[in-house]
This record gives structure tokens, C-alpha cells and sequence, in this order.
């Protein structure tokens, strides 16, 4: 019986410290993914990722950022020159490709902007980045 209530004991602590280890990375990721993004993003989408009204679109609850992040990973390092609806409002603004940025920055600006301006999402891997920029070739 103390076995198995000291086995349960270590399951629990072992799951709570891979949680907080985890939870660490994501924190480092969205620290790191701030910097990139006041160097690089800032400009058109503005401080508090409001962007510019029919010029550069929002990232503050976007489903462009909520949603796919292929989709997102892929505008990132290819840019975009479309006019799009994105949530009803259309934007026209070219935006450079950043395809200079490593994996990691990419990850990095996209799990923070998945996660700041009020949005919650799933981090970005510089695994997944990597996996669209190789389709990109």
C-alpha cells in the first residue's frame, strides 16, 4: 500500500515538474519572440498588435493567428502582397517576406504574438517552421 502511494506520489511530482519545465519554454520562447517582433513586426502592426486600419491587419484576436499556423509560419517567411478579408475587414498593405529569420525567431515572434494582445494559443516550433519553409522550395 506505501508502495503504491509513494509510486503515485512521483508520478504526480515528475508530471508537475514537466509541466512548469514546459511552461518555462514557452515563457523563454515568448520573451525571446518579443524582441523579434519589436525589431521586426512593430512598425506595421503597432505596439499593442492593433495594426492599421485597412493597411496592415491586427494581430490582437485574429484568425489568421488563432488559427492554422502553417498558414501563419507560411506568411511570415514568404510575405504577402494579396488584398485580404481577414474577420470581415480587408487589408492591402504588402508585407516583406522575413524569410532572413532564423526557425527559432519565427517560432519564437509567433508563439509571442500567439500569446500577447489577448490572444491564447499553442506555441510555434522551430520544427514546424522548418517543415513550411522546406515545402517552400
Amino acid at each position: 500500500m506505501i508502495k503504491k502511494v509513494v509510486t503515485g506520489v512521483y508520478i504526480l511530482a515528475m508530471a508537475i515538474m514537466v509541466s512548469s519545465f514546459h511552461q518555462n519554454q514557452i515563457s523563454a520562447s515568448i520573451a525571446r519572440g518579443k524582441q523579434v517582433y519589436n525589431k521586426v513586426c512593430l512598425s506595421c502592426h503597432m505596439i499593442d498588435g492593433g495594426g492599421v486600419p485597412n493597411i496592415n491587419p491586427p494581430l490582437a484576436q485574429s484568425s489568421y493567428v488563432l488559427g492554422d499556423k502553417k498558414r501563419i509560419i507560411a506568411i511570415v517567411l514568404n510575405g504577402m502582397t494579396d488584398r485580404i478579408a481577414i474577420d470581415d475587414e480587408y487589408y492591402s498593405n504588402n508585407m516583406a517576406p522575413h524569410s532572413d529569420l532564423t526557425d527559432e525567431e519565427i517560432a519564437n515572434v509567433l508563439t509571442y504574438v500567439r500569446n500577447s494582445f489577448g490572444n491564447k494559443a499553442s506555441a510555434v516550433t522551430a520544427a514546424e517552421v522548418k517543415v513550411v519553409r522546406s515545402m517552400k522550395k
